[in-house]
C-alpha cells in the first residue's frame, strides 16, 4: 500500500458508521424535541380553558418528580410521571365551563361527567405515539387505594404507581389552592385529611413521602393562588 493512502476502516472500527449514528443522535433530539412541544401545547391548552389549571400542572410535576426519584422509580417511570402530572387535567377540556366552574356541589348527572375527564384524557394521550403509557396513568389518576375510585375500581397495587402518585399530589394542591368561589384550606387541615384518608384514597407509602417535603412548599401555593400562609390560616 503507498505511504499516502489512507485504508478505509474495518467494520468493527469505533469510525464505522459514525454517519449513521449521528443521523439516529439527531433523530432522538428531534423526538425529544417534539414531544416537549406537544406537552407544552397541551398545557397551554389548560391555561386557555382554566388558567389555575396550568400553573397547578406544573407544579404537580415538580412535586410528582421528587416523589418519583425518592421512591426509586426507573428513568422511563419518571417521564412518564412528568406527563402525567402535566396532562392530567387534559380531558378537562371536554367538561362544559358550567360544571368547571360552577360554585355549588355538583348534581348526580354533573358529576358523572366530571368523572370523564380522565377517560377524555386517555382517550386523547393515547394516539399519540409515545404517550400512550402516560395515558394510561392519567386514565387511573382517580383511583382509590381501597378500589373505590374510578374509571376502573382498581385496588393497591393494581393501580400504577405513577397513577397513585399523581392522586395525592393533585389532591394536596386542590384542597390548599384558593379557587374563585372557596379559600383553600389551611395547611394542617389539608395534611390531615391526607393522613385520614391513607390506605383508603390514597397509598400510605405515596402519602409519607410526599408530606416529607410537603411544608417547605406550601408558601409558593399559596403565593401562586395571590393570597399567602399567614391569611389562608
Amino acid at each position: 500500500m503507498p505511504n499516502n493512502q489512507i485504508p478505509a476502516p474495518a467494520e468493527d472500527s469505533p469510525s464505522f458508521g459514525a454517519p449513521e449514528s449521528l443521523r439516529v443522535k439527531q433523530l432522538e433530539e428531534h423526538v425529544a424535541a417534539l414531544r416537549n412541544s406537544v406537552i407544552c401545547a397541551f398545557n397551554q391548552l389548560l391555561d386557555l380553558k382554566d388558567l389555575n389549571t396550568g400553573v397547578h400542572s406544573t407544579r404537580l410535576a415538580e412535586w410528582g418528580m421528587r416523589v418519583g426519584q425518592e421512591l426509586g422509580l426507573e428513568e422511563a417511570e419518571l417521564q412518564n410521571l412528568e406527563v402525567a402530572a402535566l396532562l392530567h387535567d387534559i380531558g378537562k377540556v371536554g367538561i362544559p365551563d358550567s360544571i368547571l366552574r360552577k360554585p355549588e356541589r355538583l348534581d348526580p348527572d354533573e358529576y358523572a361527567l366530571m368523572k370523564k375527564h380522565s377517560e377524555y384524557g386517555w382517550a386523547v394521550l393515547r394516539i399519540l405515539p409515545g404517550f400512550e403509557r402516560a395515558a394510561l396513568d392519567i386514565l387511573h389518576h382517580h383511583e382509590s387505594f381501597d378500589g373505590k375510585g374510578y374509571p376502573a375500581g382498581l385496588k393497591g397495587t393494581e393501580i400504577p404507581i405513577v397513577s397513585r402518585i399523581v392522586c395525592v399530589i393533585d389532591a394536596f394542591d386542590a384542597m390548599v389552592s384558593s379557587r374563585p368561589y372557596r379559600r383553600g384550606l389551611p395547611y394542617e387541615e389539608a395534611v390531615r385529611r391526607l393522613n385520614e384518608a391513607s390506605g383508603t384514597q390514597f397509598d400510605p407509602v405515596v402519602v409519607r413521602s410526599f408530606l416529607s417535603f410537603a411544608e417547605a412548599e406550601i408558601s409558593t401555593v399559596f403565593a401562586a393562588a395571590g393570597t399567602s400562609v399567614s391569611s389562608a390560616l
